[in-house]
């Protein structure tokens, strides 16, 4: 069994946390109608799963075709020896990334690129390849878009039964 933060052995925070999920912009005066709550009392719960780092913040979340990226790769590097650091603050650099994580395995960082041509690749590419090799795989789509990860307790109703709200 995970271990799970103490503050989310209480239904009420994980509702909460839910029901922010649906929608972040509800307001709190919105969230404490729904689970109950007076409130203060849903905002000093709100400010206690802040504090803990269980909420990290609220995002707001950009489509990057719209922002003329329609193009999404993802470059593995495996950095020659010594460089390490180099590839890391490159990635830190670049506009054009989105996500770095340092992984295990052959590849020691898996990248995210958003690209407004395939045309665009190249010079990307080519700076990363000054500290070791490359490999990409372009996006061809997100079957699994960007999601939290699973909250402790049984999922919603709507969740068991395969509904998911519209926005």
């Amino acid at each position: 069994m995970p271990a799970f933060h103490t503050l989310l052995a209480d239904e009420r925070n994980v509702e909460l946390i839910r029901l922010l999920l649906a929608d972040p912009r509800t307001p709190v005066s919105g969230l404490a109608r729904r689970i109950g709550m007076s409130a203060p009392a849903v905002k000093e719960r709100l400010l206690r799963l802040e504090e803990s780092g269980v909420i990290r913040g609220y995002r707001l979340e950009l489509d990057p075709a719209a922002l003329g990226l329609p193009i999404t790769v993802f470059v593995r590097v495996r950095p020659g020896p010594g460089q390490l650091p180099k590839v890391s603050a490159l990635a830190q650099s670049l506009p054009q990334v989105v996500e770095c994580h340092r992984i295990t395995g052959e590849d020691c960082f898996i990248i995210k690129v958003h690209l407004a041509a395939i045309e665009n690749l190249d010079q990307v590419l080519d700076r990363f390849l000054q500290f070791g090799q490359t490999t990409t795989s372009l996006v061809q789509s997100s079957p699994v878009p960007p999601r939290a990860p699973p909250l402790p307790g049984p999922p919603p109703a709507s969740s068991r039964r395969g509904e998911r709200k519209k926005r």
